[in-house]
């Protein structure tokens, strides 16, 4: 008999021995930090799955909620609001009120890396709650991965390779009972620069919008 996988990993999840030290390492300097994997936020009968790739050490890793707290949230939440996915105020904190409408986000990988990038064998081992994650949204129809990393590891957490969808932004296939879009990711670096614009992010939101509504 398989052993099922919950969705979310436990508050000291001992898996990864490398981010295992990098939270105990920030529990010691900020221990009124969240200082763990960041559990999934939204509605659990969502048919939007937003996939990022990790928490930032001072975003959910200090907050305990994904992309809040740090650059890449302002964007994110406020796209999500514009188009529909979200109501109330983004207010950089767990606490502010918002909700998230028919939409939910996760990471690919919950605890937050060094110099946020982690390992293959880190994605690798936390991948069955990605896995348990998409098996537990009964309604799940369009995903949105943010990177192309991110892309990669929602595609494995189906059994699929990484290369079963094409890269880039504004990319598009039906793979696993699911349309999966992939945009740029959100951070800071990719919106200062001009790579990523928020016309250009809310038209992925807009794209998910119109498969969900017309699928």
């Amino acid at each position: 008999m398989t052993q099922r996988t919950d969705p979310e990993p436990p508050r000291d999840c001992p898996l990864c021995p490398r981010l295992v030290a990098y939270r105990e390492e920030n529990r010691r300097q900020n221990p009124d930090w969240w200082n763990g994997p960041a559990p999934s936020f939204g509605d659990p009968d969502a048919r939007l799955l937003v996939a990022g790739l990790a928490p930032g050490r001072t975003g959910a890793n200090r907050t305990g909620r994904p992309f809040t707290g740090d650059g890449a949230g302002w964007i994110l939440y406020e796209t999500l609001i514009k188009t529909g996915f979200a109501t109330g105020t983004y207010d950089a904190r767990p606490d502010d009120g918002l909700t998230l409408v028919d939409c939910m986000i996760t990471n690919a990988v919950r605890c937050a890396p060094p110099q946020n990038k982690p390992l293959p064998i880190e994605e690798a081992t936390c991948r069955p709650f990605l896995k348990a994650r998409l098996d537990a949204l009964p309604r799940l129809k369009v995903i949105v991965t943010l990177g192309d990393v991110s892309r990669r590891s929602v595609l494995k957490a189906m059994g699929l390779p990484g290369s079963a969808m094409a890269s880039g932004h504004g990319t598009e296939a039906e793979v696993g009972g699911y349309t999966l879009l992939n945009s740029y990711h959100c951070s800071r670096l990719n919106t200062n620069t001009g790579r990523l614009t928020p016309e250009m992010f809310e038209a992925i939101f807009r794209r998910a919008r119109a498969l969900m509504d017309n699928g």
